[in-house]
């Protein structure tokens, strides 16, 4: 879910139209619905969580908290997609209840922030994200979205690797995402394959066991590989789960439990080990067009 309004200004954002619309535009093609109503929709659906994204949930705190605690009542997860920049105050009110936070990592260093997203003050979301993996047991993910001329040098990606390796832990998944030229940033060309594999590299030389390339679907660094035997456990194409073979979150090869949490696998009829799809995670497709914060 996602709503008006952002707490950066980042020149490239593909989800401007509602980002960066002034409070008096609230209202316009959308729909109102009540926090805790919200929960109970997911349920009803069939949605094993609920999630805020498009823009930044921590702008609207009083209506992400109250759904999210509905959440944890009906036993949902739910899901931050943010670019991180709260308060400790801010996570004292949402540690109880969130799930998970998915959270953009846009470079590192002030000069990068100052030209990705507008603020230069860029230490608060690495801060508020140990608060999230650490103090809070939240499920995180990083994204660094691989802009051209921007944040793809070797190494300030490295940095940002190591950073995550150090902090937050060897099995936390780094996603480095394709860049599209977009708004503000038209004139920049969409980030080179080779970029994005080299970025790949460099997290697994970073000691990071679970490396993802986004927004280039078909790609085989898209999937999920087992980090004790490579055995590919997860394919995926763009957003969608295509096929699993894991047996109860683990890797049917080695027998390892792979980090994270998974639905249970339907057995095959045959008795063999083969793909075999996995429930849909969520509604259809959002006519907006990327989830990324």
């Amino acid at each position: 879910m996602g709503t008006r309004g952002c707490n950066f200004h980042c020149p490239g954002c593909q989800n401007w139209e509602i980002s960066h619309d002034s409070p008096d535009e609230f209202g316009r093609n959308m729909e109102v619905i009540e926090p805790a109503e919200s929960a109970h929709l997911a349920r009803r659906l069939g949605c094993q969580g609920i999630g805020w994204t498009y823009n930044d949930p921590t702008i609207w705190l009083e209506h992400t908290l109250e759904a999210m605690i509905e959440a944890k009542k009906l036993g949902l997860y739910s899901a931050y997609m943010t670019n991180g920049y709260a308060t400790p105050e801010h996570m004292e009110m949402i540690g109880p209840y969130l799930t998970i936070w998915r959270v953009d990592i846009k470079g590192f260093s002030r000069e990068t922030y100052k030209k990705i997203s507008g603020l230069a003050r860029w230490e608060p979301v690495l801060e508020m994200t140990k608060l999230a993996k650490h103090k809070y047991g939240m499920h995180v993910e990083c994204v660094t979205n691989v802009t051209p001329t921007i944040n793809d040098r070797e190494e300030e990606l490295r940095e940002t690797a190591g950073w995550i390796r150090r902090e937050l832990g060897e099995f936390t998944p780094w996603h480095v995402t394709r860049f599209h030229p977009y708004l503000d940033l038209s004139h920049l060309p969409p980030t080179p394959v080779r970029t994005l594999e080299r970025a790949y590299e460099i997290g697994r030389e970073e000691g990071l066991k679970y490396v993802y390339i986004g927004n280039l679907p078909g790609h085989p660094w898209e999937d999920t590989y087992c980090h004790a035997c490579g055995e590919r456990v997860i394919q995926r194409r763009h957003f969608a789960v295509a096929r699993s073979i894991l047996v109860d979150g683990t890797c049917p090869t080695c027998g390892l439990m792979i980090p994270g949490t998974f639905p249970k696998a339907i057995p095959s009829t045959d008795g063999e080990r083969e793909w075999v799809p996995l429930p849909p995670a969520g509604s259809p497709k959002s006519e907006v067009q990327s989830p990324t914060s």
